[in-house]
């Protein structure tokens, strides 16, 4: 077994290989950049080495780089963890050349499935089926468009080389077949340097079944079980599950043969993931193989009680699977929710700052949390924005549906925009209890899922007071404590008059809704009014912002964390944004530049898609920003004229950035 290993990745998953390698009494070093420096995988690692600037393809791409870092450590061997360079077949050769073990398959396999086009002819030669389509070389937009006409629309455009659903279009109709095949290869060659793609018939209603495969130098192969990734938003996987739902023994087995066979195909060695997608009535084709660790690993492990980097290390270092096929159970349900700092409201688009408060749901038996990040740490614009990876685990289905909603309720994050509260819809979604699975449950549910206008409830507003009261008495005591007299009356905040009882008022704000809460001192408790209605309240608070509360003799728990004017209310599993409002403080409010499209995070402009002076409908695109590895379209809020753009193609351009003068039609 190695004594040290380099993990030539980041965030959560390089946290996750060094848990297992300490577990096992092997060393680890972290290598990071500039960015990175203070990040929780440079922390929990033996030793790090600082490879680089932010910018991945100068710091974590760099081959060389990593290779020296290994070498200049005394490692014997690198993980790739996943993305970055795990499938990349040069940085496995540069590993064999100088005497660096790859963990993971040989080159020989990662070439095989590393392009999606090659992949399928080789699977066609196994037998395993595939979904129609075009997987040649002949690149020319003019005769891709031909070959998507002869499928049949809808079409899927997919990088050849991709993953995680980058570089990948669908197309409904001909005419939006240029358009968003030349959007696909500018995606696909930024994100993995190959604007190769290839064309495929779309599935209606499909879903997306992964099967887990592991090989060994032996000529052993299994495997281990399928996950169910149907739950998608732009073809990236949002819940995952384990078991598949609905999944008979006889489909298992023929889905777990053809994958195997798939593996076998290409002498796969180490953890690899075969995917399919799978018709409604139970027919399945291949999709691709990811000749890496999968992201949504951790159900596999869940539901078999194994240790699947354990296992890539074992093997990595000559030794034979540790089971065979016959002696692989499944045992339970998992899931798996990706938490995010992005916001659903705003099309998923992703946040930056810094945690100021996360306090994850306590870890044990039935929840597991893999992160990359603790309270104060940033949230950069310069990374995959995943917070942790919640997986939980029980004995059937609806009791671990149970355990995710009760692990997601006990999540507070605050500092950044997240997708808790969506993940807890989703899960809790009539379509998605009810196994009514497939990649486009989300589009179909999305009133469900994406409410309007919703105000909170008046609890809220009372929680939000009563949390300003208890701070304001706490901070009262403190200063009494530290001060010379601490008896003095003029440290008391019981609200205490002569002859009278004291009243006070305090506003919040919610969106453009301002709620006054009347505050009545009575003693050791308040009397709160806010919407006519009149509440005795008391409560706790603690150091981290939890409140036990007492309303009219019921009570319940709560967390309110403040943030500058912001108090995020954490109650009955939901949670609620309020801005405390300063009755003396009149200024207006902050609207942005008038007349100008501001960006809504930071990023590079990539492509202007107008031209300056036109009149433009409401709706139409007008440039396109990167950020985050990803393509945002900005389009016309209103029908009107485009003046001018702020930036040209290249710039990289600052949040709340004005990027374009833009002058709507007078009404």
């Amino acid at each position: 077994m190695f004594e040290k290993i380099l993990i030539a990745n980041r965030g959560e998953i390089a946290c996750r290989v060094i848990k297992t390698a300490r577990r096992m009494g092997i060393k680890t070093v972290a290598v990071y950049s500039e960015a990175d420096a203070n990040a929780r995988h440079v922390r929990l690692a033996d030793e790090a080495v600082l490879i680089g600037p932010a910018a991945v393809k100068e710091s974590y791409l760099v081959i060389d780089r990593i290779i020296a870092a290994a070498k200049q450590t005394g490692a014997q061997a690198i993980h790739p963890g996943y993305g970055f360079l795990s499938e990349n077949e040069d940085f496995c050769d540069a590993c064999e050349r100088e005497g660096l073990v790859f963990i993971g398959p040989p080159v020989s396999a990662i070439r095989a499935m590393g392009s999606k086009s090659e992949a399928k002819k080789l699977m066609e030669l196994a037998r395993v089926p595939l979904t129609p389509g075009y997987h040649g070389d002949n690149q020319e937009p003019a005769y891709l468009h031909e070959q998507a006409d002869k499928i049949g629309y809808p079409v899927l455009i997919k990088a050849a080389a991709g993953g995680g659903g980058k570089g990948m279009r669908l197309v409904e109709k001909s005419d939006d077949f240029i358009a968003a095949l030349a959007s696909c290869k500018r995606e696909a060659a930024s994100s993995f340097g190959d604007e190769h793609v290839l064309v495929e018939k779309y599935i209606t209603r499909p879903r997306h079944i992964e099967i887990q495969v592991f090989g060994d130098t032996h000529g052993n192969c299994v495997y281990l079980f399928e996950r169910d990734c149907s739950v998608q938003r732009r073809h990236q996987k949002v819940l995952e599950e384990a078991p598949a739902p609905g999944m008979t023994p006889e489909r298992r087995a023929a889905m777990g043969t053809a994958a195997v066979e798939a593996a076998k195909a290409v002498g796969y060695v180490g953890a690899g993931t075969v995917e399919f997608i799978a018709n409604q009535d139970g027919s399945f084709y291949f999709m691709e193989m990811n000749t890496r660790l999968q992201v949504e690993h951790p159900v596999t492990e869940m539901i078999t009680g194994l240790d699947l980097v354990e296992w890539q290390l074992r093997v990595a270092s000559g030794e034979p699977l540790p089971l065979a096929q016959e002696q692989l159970a499944i045992r339970g349900h998992a899931l798996e929710a990706r938490i995010y700092a992005e916001d659903p409201a705003k099309g998923f688009l992703p946040s930056t700052g810094k945690l100021v408060h996360l306090a994850p749901p306590a870890e044990g038996l039935h929840v597991r949390v893999d992160t990359g990040v603790e309270e104060g740490d940033e949230i950069s614009p310069f990374y995959d924005p995943m917070i942790a990876k919640l997986i939980v685990w029980d004995e059937n289905r609806d009791q671990a549906l149970a355990r995710m909603l009760q692990a997601l309720a006990d999540y507070r994050v605050v500092g950044v925009a997240n997708n808790i509260e969506f993940l807890s819809r989703l899960t809790n979604c009539p379509a998605f209890a009810g196994a009514d699975l497939d990649t486009g449950l989300i589009e179909r549910e999305k009133v469900y899922l994406f409410p309007e206008g919703e105000q909170p409830p008046a609890e809220v507003y009372l929680v939000a007071a009563l949390g300003e009261l208890l701070r304001e008495a706490a901070r009262a005591e403190d200063e009494a404590e530290r001060g010379t007299d601490p008896g003095s009356p003029w440290h008391a905040r019981d609200g205490w008059r002569l002859n009278a009882t004291a009243k006070r008022e305090l506003l919040f704000r919610f969106g453009e809704t301002q709620k006054s809460v009347q505050v009545a001192y009575r003693g050791d408790r308040y009397t709160l009014g806010v919407d006519g209605r009149s509440t005795e309240a008391r409560g706790q608070l603690d150091e981290r912002g939890g409140m036990r509360v007492e309303f009219d003799g019921m009570r319940m728990d709560a967390t309110v964390i403040v943030a500058g004017e912001k108090r995020h209310v954490f109650l009955h599993g939901r949670t609620w944004q309020l801005a405390n409002v300063d009755p003396l403080h009149h200024a207006g409010e902050g609207g942005g530049a008038e007349g100008g499209l501001l960006a809504p995070m930071p990023g590079k402009v990539i492509a202007l898609l107008a031209e300056a002076g036109t009149k433009v409908e409401k709706g139409a695109p007008l440039l396109i920003l990167e950020a985050m590895k990803m393509e945002h379209t900005i389009t016309a809020p209103a029908a009107g004229t485009l003046k001018a753009f702020r930036f040209a193609v290249g710039d990289q351009v600052g949040d709340g950035a004005e990027l374009v003068e833009f002058e709507p039609v007078k009404k």
